[in-house]
Order: structure tokens, then C-alpha cells, then sequence
């Protein structure tokens, strides 16, 4: 199950990262708008590399789930 988790929080970090990535260089270097982030909210460019930074945050985090140890609770 903890690799499960772990394979889901990752996945969703990477597709949350990339959004990130993808709306900022989007508004910062071309003045329009790709992906699917700014129908749900308008944000300011760099907010946007927060958006990544949270990404980033959640594919450590599925990764360290996954390679955590499995601990066997005696009933």
C-alpha cells in the first residue's frame, strides 16, 4: 500500500510541477497562456513558480513514502 501512495503523491507532484512550469514560461516569455492551471485560477507569473515549487515538494515526498521502510505492527 505505502508504495501505492507513494507512486500517486509523485505522480501528481510531476503533473502539478509541470503546470507550474509550463504557465510561467507561458506569461513570462511569450505573453500568453498554455495548459489547463489558468482555467481554474489566474495567477501572477511568479506565483506560478510556486505552484512548480509545490510539485516539486510532492514528488520528494512520494518518493520518500515509497523507499520508507515497512513497519510490521504486532497485533
Amino acid at each position: 500500500m505505502r508504495t501505492t501512495i507513494g507512486y500517486t503523491v509523485e505522480s501528481i507532484g510531476y503533473v502539478i510541477g509541470a503546470q507550474g512550469l509550463v504557465s510561467f514560461a507561458s506569461q513570462t516569455f511569450f505573453g500568453a497562456e498554455w495548459g489547463w492551471m489558468h482555467k481554474i485560477v489566474h495567477l501572477p507569473p511568479t506565483a506560478y513558480l510556486g505552484v512548480a515549487v509545490v510539485g516539486l515538494m510532492l514528488i520528494v515526498a512520494g518518493m520518500k513514502i515509497r523507499k520508507a521502510p515497512e513497519r510490521h505492527e504486532v497485533a
